[in-house]
């Protein structure tokens, strides 16, 4: 799919992220490729997934666009998405369509610079590369590395990031202002209400993982409730 059509695709709809990590209950490609295709149904114009398994089995069962990640750790840095020249070469193998990197200020592992993997995959591929990142100074960085688009995705996760309970709206509100090429909304957007508002600062599209596609998180939040109602009567 051509660039151009896959940014028409998405710009002022919902993304959802199906992912699933080892431990969890629906661990396991087949049954990312069923949420894959339940976000679909329900209108999803792109999924987020993570690993090449799960975005080949995601492709074939819905043939939406989608953004790629690897989530792998490693000892010597704090940077897990996409964070070598090993997860970009699955996602490539994958024909994912936006490849995502961690493109906070960070250091990688094995010392490996940003500009190293953007090059590559420019070589190598023809996807979109989109830069997940956690302030304005790293998403203004990312606009002069040559990034395609940026995702509020980590804020939150680096120790130099608010720690909020909700979105970060101010984020997308400065990138949106700041930076000139497109701005997605995602992190801790749990009602339709915050996609919403997420748009309405002017977001691209707005990706919702956990509110959509964790059932034990989604139980977790009626249950809790629950018992807060009983320990307060």
């Amino acid at each position: 799919m051509e660039k151009k059509n896959i940014l028409n695709g998405i710009k002022g709809k919902l993304i959802v992220s199906c992912q699933a990590l080892d431990g969890e209950p629906l661990h396991g490609s087949c049954y990312m490729a069923k949420m894959a295709k339940a976000a679909k149904q329900g209108g999803a114009a792109a999924i987020r997934a993570n690993s090449k398994e799960d975005i080949m089995a995601i492709k074939k069962e819905t043939n939406l666009p989608v953004i790629g990640i690897v989530k792998r750790n490693y000892q010597d840095s704090d940077v897990y998405i996409t964070a070598t020249l090993k997860e970009v070469k699955e996602l490539i193998e994958a024909g994912t369509d936006i490849i995502t990197l961690d493109a906070t200020l960070r250091r990688r592992p094995d010392g490996v610079l940003l500009e190293e993997l953007i090059t590559y995959i420019r070589t190598h591929s023809s996807a979109l590369i989109m830069g997940d990142v956690s302030t304005v100074d790293e998403g203004i960085a990312a606009v002069r590395l040559g990034f395609d688009i940026l995702s509020t995705t980590l804020s939150g996760y680096t120790e130099y990031s608010p720690s909020l309970k909700g979105p970060d709206f101010q984020l997308v509100s400065d990138l949106v202002k700041k930076c000139e090429i497109p701005v997605l909304a995602e992190g801790r957007i749990s009602t339709p209400s915050e996609a919403k508002e997420a748009f309405e600062r002017g977001a691209f599209a707005v990706v919702v993982g956990s509110a959509i596609t964790r059932p034990q998180l989604i139980t977790k939040g009626f249950a809790d409730a629950l018992e807060e109602c009983q320990y307060q009567s």
